[in-house]
């Protein structure tokens, strides 16, 4: 046989094998993911608080407790999370908020939020009128594109 096609096979039987590997991974993540949902649904309060600030910031600046840091994966703490500082009673706290939900989450304004720990999970009523978010800026590269589909009389892609 020719050395390509040795090559060739070769590179098939690895990335067969990575496909099922990614394949069970996945199949086990989905499950670890599900199991967490249960444990958020079951302890959800409802909590009336202030919303101070929110920023998508690192976790390890964002001033959660120590047993939450040592909880999380090394990786993890230097990646940005929604962090949202709020009022809830008395004390002031750094709260994650879910991603879902982040841009809808009013600052300055008093909301009653569904918190399982430290974590929202939805904001329910709002008080006083909600603010409708200007739309996002479009990136240099998307403005070109429908420029040019625009020209081509093509359809522009959203």
């Amino acid at each position: 046989m020719k050395p390509w096609v040795i090559t060739l096979i070769v590179i098939a039987v690895v990335l067969t094998i990575a496909v099922i590997v990614l394949y069970f991974l996945g199949k086990k993540a989905q499950k670890k993911q599900a199991e967490q949902q249960e444990i958020l649904n079951a302890n959800r309060q409802t909590f009336s608080m202030l919303i101070i600030d929110k920023k998508r910031m690192k976790m390890r600046d964002a001033g959660l407790p120590q047993i939450v840091m040592d909880q999380v994966p090394r990786l993890m703490r230097g990646s940005k999370m929604p962090i949202v500082k709020a009022k809830v009673g008395p004390q002031i706290m750094s709260l994650i908020c879910e991603d879902k939900i982040f841009d809808s989450v009013p600052v300055k304004k008093e909301v009653k939020a569904v918190v399982s720990g430290i974590y929202i999970l939805e904001v329910k009523g709002l008080h006083g009128k909600q603010e409708i978010q200007p739309p996002k800026k479009k990136s240099r590269f998307k403005r070109a594109l429908e420029a040019a589909q625009e020209k081509a009389g093509a359809k522009p892609i959203k």
